[in-house]
């Protein structure tokens, strides 16, 4: 499997809940960084499942029904560029997310060793906090 299959196959676990599919592809020390100007940024870089786990858990909180819906992959061997949209509501605010991503995942050796998110900070910004 190359590895913009085995990063599509990590969103398509997502989809269906299997949340632990992820974290058994991460490096143990992993670098996982949250776009600046989030409030996910302060704690960049997560490193480790351990620190990613939780990150990923307090967004899940933040967002309701929230959901990633890859469009497109770009496989540059051991660098896939994936871009989407993000889905969900403002648990807080009740505001509809509708943002762009793209998502960089560097791998090694079937792992995820580094992981860049970019998205509308402005957008995440006014569903989480109004």
């Amino acid at each position: 499997m190359n590895n913009a299959a085995m990063v599509q196959g990590l969103y398509e676990a997502a989809a269906r809940g299997e949340h632990g599919v992820l974290m058994g592809a991460l490096h143990p020390s992993i670098e996982w960084r949250e776009a600046e100007g989030t409030r996910y940024a302060g704690g960049n870089p997560y490193v480790g499942p351990d620190a990613v786990g939780p990150l990923l858990g307090r967004i899940a909180t933040d967002v309701a029904d929230f959901r990633l819906e890859p469009q497109t992959f770009t496989d540059g061997g051991d660098v896939v560029l994936v871009q989407g949209r993000y889905k969900g509501v403002g648990a807080n605010t009740k505001k509809p997310l509708d943002a762009a991503f793209a998502h960089i995942w560097y791998l090694r050796e079937g792992k995820v060793v580094q992981f860049q998110q970019y998205t509308d900070t402005k957008q995440w910004g006014d569903v989480l906090e109004g």
